[in-house]
């Protein structure tokens, strides 16, 4: 039985039975420039979130929103001199071709909001026929957290608690309280609106979410998932409006959240300027290395960026590149597997799912396979006949279907691998002055070889003529 944790409960809970009808909704970007690694890695863990439950036989309807109205997008397009929705649509497809690179490909739907004004109407004047919500002059419409004694439930603070209970287009000395949100900004000159009985103007941020997931979903669902930043204020904004605005609770069952990208121990954000875009990391890493490392820790904790994490994601992937071809082409012989080596090697497959139904354990599944891969390659090594093993390719076909990290065969001029598997023999045996040797005959022939935990990371020389 899969296990989750819930950040409204603060605890792990067991999570639906496999079979069920599951609505996940994640909170999408605001297309206003290009998104970072910290972004991605928040879209790439729910991705193999959705992966992994439809793979166990869940039915998951998944659903993205593109905020594509914001501040911040105005601002950016009378920056520039562009159309505020020519400036949106550019990054949106930017995003949207960046998602298809890095291989997320679950979603079932990528909602704007500029497409569902008449929900984010409908929500809007229903708070404020039930008097959550109070009209400002000149200003708009702002949720009266007073009307809402729970808020906090989701994050354990309240809007009096620090200054970032105040977000985006929120600021107003005329508030009632610190922490009251906009619900609809009313329209300044030069500045995008839509038509509305209690005024034109555009929706708030939070607003957009709860009128789209409430079309597609209704008033409740399963899972709402994001960032660690969005559970104060935003998530907690989401909660007041829908439960206020339907009268049912809970709004959500089950609250998943992605701990923070750290750059140097900071969080890694635009505002900072200590972000690499993904347009720049896929310019110097594979797809699926990017994958494995947003994988590597897991997706409630702190992930720190450095090169040598990325390099050594990348030799990982190619471990897993070689094993895969391995398995395929070994010569096989009618030396017999020993039983104790099938039960070791069908407990490791366990282990692997077992790491997963743990609250979606990548780091903990991914140790298991790399033990499994060790283990096979030592049996293939002594000529035991593994073609009739189950677990292997079970392993595999999660790792690639659900991880995404399963690439193509590395390829390497045979006599560079030579010189690489000679170097490793010098290493282990403790002889580093053949294994400088071996680094600089492997240099003249046009490769770069690095040391990591995973092994040799080899990649070929720029402007290096290389013989194969």
């Amino acid at each position: 039985m899969i296990q989750i944790y819930n950040t409204l409960t603060k605890r792990k809970e067991e999570f639906l039975a496999p079979g069920s009808k599951i609505r996940m909704f994640v909170c999408g970007p605001t297309v206003y420039d290009y998104i970072h690694i910290g972004n991605a890695r928040t879209f790439v863990v729910f991705d193999v979130i959705a992966k992994y439950l439809r793979y166990r036989g869940y039915g998951v309807n998944y659903i993205q929103n593109i905020t594509d109205i914001d501040d911040r997008i105005i601002k950016r397009a009378q920056e520039t001199g562009q159309n505020w929705k020519e400036l949106s649509e550019k990054f949106e497809k930017i995003f949207l071709d960046n998602m298809k690179s890095l291989k997320v490909d679950s979603v079932d739907k990528y909602p704007r909001a500029t497409d569902h004004i008449p929900e984010i109407i409908k929500q809007v004047r229903t708070l404020i026929e039930k008097g959550n919500a109070y009209l400002i002059e000149d200003d708009g419409y702002y949720f009266d957290l007073k009307t809402f004694p729970e808020y906090g439930k989701l994050s354990g603070r309240t809007s009096e608690m620090a200054d970032d209970a105040v977000s985006r287009i929120d600021e107003n000395s005329k508030k009632r309280d610190r922490g009251d949100f906009c619900l609809w900004k009313f329209s300044k000159e030069g500045e995008p609106s839509w038509p509305a009985d209690f005024g034109a103007g555009r929706p708030g941020w939070h607003i957009e979410d709860t009128a789209i997931t409430e079309k597609y979903f209704g008033p409740q669902y399963e899972i709402h998932g994001g960032g660690q930043d969005l559970i104060f204020p935003h998530h907690e904004a989401e909660i007041a409006q829908q439960e206020s605005a339907s009268g049912l609770k809970p709004f959500v069952k089950y609250w998943l959240h992605v701990g923070f990208l750290v750059n140097k121990g900071g969080k890694m954000s635009k505002s900072l300027g200590n972000f690499l875009t993904i347009e720049k990391a896929l310019e110097k890493y594979s797809p699926e290395a990017l994958r494995f490392y947003f994988l590597s820790a897991h997706y409630r904790s702190l992930l720190d960026y450095t090169e040598e994490n990325l390099k050594q994601a990348e030799v990982a992937i190619t471990r897993i590149a070689e094993f895969k071809n391995r398995l395929r082409f070994y010569d096989q012989n009618s030396k017999p597997i020993n039983i104790d080596d099938v039960k070791e090697i069908e407990k490791m497959h366990d282990e692997i799912f077992e790491a997963m139904n743990d609250d979606f354990n990548t780091p903990k599944a991914i140790g298991v396979l790399f033990d499994l891969i060790h283990k096979i390659n030592n049996l293939i090594d002594k000529n035991i006949d593994v073609s009739q093993l189950t677990p292997p390719i079970a392993a595999l076909g999660l790792f690639d279907s659900v991880f995404g990290v399963v690439g193509g065969e590395v390829k390497i001029a045979k006599e560079v691998q030579k010189l690489i598997d000679e170097r490793e023999v010098a290493r282990k045996e403790g002889d580093f002055a053949r294994a400088d040797e071996l680094r600089e005959q492997i240099k003249n022939l046009g490769y770069e070889v690095e040391d990591t935990i995973y092994g040799p990371l080899v990649k070929k020389l720029h402007n290096a003529i290389v013989t194969n």
